[in-house]
């Protein structure tokens, strides 16, 4: 776990040959020069330097106790080579911020899924970055986008939802972002959605729901150029993941064109190192264990000696790729102050208020419960357990030590005392002084959910996939008796994944989803509740009404067969209403949708614009979502499957057109999947009663077209 990073000799000249080569070589892109010169670096490299290069620097034992103290000190480093200069991979992880240090905690991703805002996502990528390199790292290994299959999944919270085509976009975007200035590794590769039997599980998953549910999205981030992926602990029908031909070399490698390296998850990522190495596996990590013996095997098999220079040369260009792009940077952005710097903490508060979900706003004499108004609410009780939290997630792997993180309780505290108004804070442990303190208030914040004790990361003592999908018992007591009191009661939900409301919701007046909000979630939340910000979130994935709804989920198993439905997807399958749909977030100001079209373009593409008004006093947020029915993987049924979306503000009294384009060629993917007839709807979320259809008709083939319906309303078929 080294901190210097090796300068110049052999590494910085080649790096220098790169730097010329763009200018003499302007017909070779910056990866066929890198290949020429990782070449030559290989060339240079003993079989015990191709072995080092292939696994962490320390071994098991001492590396162990080294991470163990040392995690958030420093970048884990695999293949420093200081006589030539090589710096090794230098790796950080953290899905909602760099690990090192007292670096930005920005919300969670499921949080930044809730955005709808790939270019906002972008944004997280790129500071991120700069705060790795500023942290001595080279490597961001916290692209999740593994599938939430169900809600009671430990590490929903690190990945982008349910929906393969959102995971893909926030994916894809968040490496763009990062990867002008470090490397970037995408996770866990493939089929991991289970937490406390990850490292025992088999997932028994047809070839054609593997591919076309469960793949797609990492196909995506492949796509955007990703350095490595990370293989996953589970077994793919019976098949180690970390040693699974079929995926790390057949699917990643032959079919997609990943030309970066794999590495595997830490400490159990690989069984059989050997075996890993003929797989497709490229380096080991965080030690040196399994693939220990490469040097060896090299002497002994030519086929060994072979695959390992090929892992070496993937892992030599990708850092050279890598280099050249950090390069492009001038050197003072990556100074130490970047680390949680007041431009990216403002940066984390932006995300926040734009993935908070307003889910439940009622009428109170004649107005609506939020936003609050300090005119009428003059005294605001706040309560709850989480209230004073930091509530930034989970404290496994993903832990950022962020500093100064603002609570929701100090948050609203602060702007509601600007405003004029009077604030009782409730001790979370002095819960039989809720009832005396709240009794007069005009407004109660009640805030409960879930923390890193609930779910997250299985660590053995904490953390792992949920036991239950509902409040705890206290929670549920403290909502029902500030409910009973205050009239205008609002309860703000923090939380990774779906939480079960049902059985309290219609006891408040207002429910708001802030997942962990990161580092100045508390202002946000404040913004949000006061509308000083407009709720733009939308929900991410599917809320259930009970666990009835839900397929099949066990904790610890060593056995779990996926299918081809699950989330929104599954809900329209079996005709389950769910609590909340995919995409669903109400706002203070609805935009009003005109007739939708659809039009055909020249070569077989589709448009479909979408007009929208608000005759509303304030600016109004929505996200237009586009769903085509595809037949996916083993389904013998076409579903509705998001296909795109775009998000925008329609000015107050204004008008603004949503458009959403497809090419010939997906569109030709679209229509496979079909069954041969193509039916397109748009909405502002999953519910089918809110989705416009339009129909592709065999007599009115390539025709202009239009789909028109009445939101929130039963649609009315349409031919195209």
């Amino acid at each position: 776990m080294r901190n210097e990073t090796p300068i110049g000799g052999v590494w910085g000249t080649l790096l220098e040959r790169l730097d010329v080569g763009r200018t003499t070589h302007p017909q070779l892109d910056d990866g066929d020069l890198a290949d020429v010169v990782a070449n030559e670096l290989v060339d240079l490299m003993s079989p015990a330097d191709i072995g080092h290069i292939m696994t962490g620097d320390d071994p098991l034992i001492r590396g162990t106790i080294a991470m163990a103290r040392l995690y958030n000190d420093g970048p884990i480093v695999a293949g420093q080579i200081d006589r030539l200069g090589l710096p090794g991979v230098r790796f950080s992880d953290g899905p909602r911020g760099v690990v090192i240090g007292e670096a930005t905690s920005f919300p969670v991703p499921m949080a930044r899924a809730a955005t709808f805002l790939p270019e906002l996502e972008e944004r997280v990528g790129e500071a991120i970055g700069i705060e790795a390199v500023a942290s001595g790292a080279n490597l961001f290994a916290g692209v999740c986008v593994n599938v939430l299959r169900h809600p009671a999944w430990g590490r929903a919270q690190e990945t982008y939802g349910e929906d393969p085509h959102l995971l893909g976009q926030m994916g894809r975007a968040v490496i763009t972002g990062s990867q002008r200035h470090v490397m970037t590794c995408v996770k866990h590769f493939a089929a991991n959605s289970v937490e406390n039997s990850r490292w025992v599980i088999d997932v028994q998953i047809d070839e054609r729901d593997l591919n076309e549910i469960y793949l797609p999205h990492f196909r995506d981030c492949v796509d955007a150029g990703v350095d490595a992926v990370m293989s996953a602990y589970n077994k793919v029908n019976g098949i180690w993941a970390g040693e699974h031909h079929g995926l790390l070399t057949d699917v990643l490698k032959e079919s997609w064109g990943f030309r970066g390296f794999v590495l595997t998850d830490f400490l159990f990522g690989v069984r059989h190192g050997r075996a890993a190495l003929r797989a497709g596996q490229d380096m080991e990590m965080p030690f040196a264990w399994r693939m220990r013996k490469v040097a060896t095997w090299m002497a002994e098999e030519t086929r060994d000696d072979v695959a390992a220079r090929v892992s070496a040369h993937r892992i030599v260009r990708s850092q050279l790729l890598g280099a050249l792009r950090s390069r492009s940077t001038a050197p003072e952005r990556y100074s130490p102050d970047a680390v949680g710097c007041d431009a990216h903490v403002d940066l984390a508060q932006e995300v926040a208020r734009q993935g908070i979900v307003l889910l439940r706003n009622t009428e109170l004499d004649g107005r609506t419960s939020l936003p609050l108004r300090p005119d009428q609410d003059r005294v605001l009780a706040i309560c709850g357990p989480l209230a004073r939290g930091d509530n930034t997630g989970d404290h496994g792997s993903s832990w950022v030590h962020a500093q100064n993180v603002t609570s929701i309780a100090d948050g609203l505290s602060a702007l509601a005392r600007q405003k004029g108004m009077t604030v009782r804070n409730v001790s979370a442990a002095r819960p039989d002084l809720v009832e005396t303190l709240v009794r007069g208030a005009d407004c109660a914040v009640v805030v409960v959910g879930l923390s890193h004790d609930d779910e997250g990361e299985f660590l053995g003592f904490r953390g792992g996939d949920r036991s239950q999908l509902d409040l705890s018992t206290s929670d549920k007591t403290l909502i029902r008796d500030v409910a009973a009191t205050v009239d205008n009661t609002i309860v703000v939900l923090i939380g990774g994944a779906p939480i079960l409301v049902d059985e309290w919701l219609d006891s408040v007046a207002s429910l708001v989803m802030a997942w962990y909000p990161g580092h100045r979630g508390g202002d946000a939340i404040a913004e949000i509740l006061f509308g000083d910000a407009e709720p733009a979130g939308r929900l991410p994935c599917t809320w259930p009404r009970s666990t009835a709804q839900l397929p099949p989920f066990k904790r610890w198993t060593r056995h779990i067969r996926y299918g081809p439905f699950h989330g929104y997807r599954h809900m329209i399958h079996e005709g389950y209403e769910p609590q909340f749909w995919f995409g669903f977030g109400l706002g203070y100001a609805s935009a009003h949708w005109g007739r939708p079209e659809a039009v055909q373009q020249p070569g077989g593409g589709i448009e479909i614009k979408v007009p929208l008004s608000n005759s509303a006093e304030r600016d109004a947020t929505e996200v237009v979502q586009l769903y085509v029915d595809q037949r996916l993987g083993s389904a013998t049924d076409s579903v509705a499957t998001l296909a795109g979306f775009t998000k925008l503000v329609v000015p107050a009294g204004g008008h603004a057109v949503a458009s959403l384009r497809a090419d010939a060629a997906t569109v030709t993917t679209w229509r496979a999947r079909s069954g041969g007839e193509l039916v397109l709807s748009v909405g502002p979320s999953a519910d089918p009663a809110t989705r416009w259809i339009a129909r592709e008709g065999r007599e009115q083939q390539g025709a202009r077209h239009s789909a028109t319906g009445y939101l929130r309303r039963r649609p009315r078929d349409q031919y195209l």
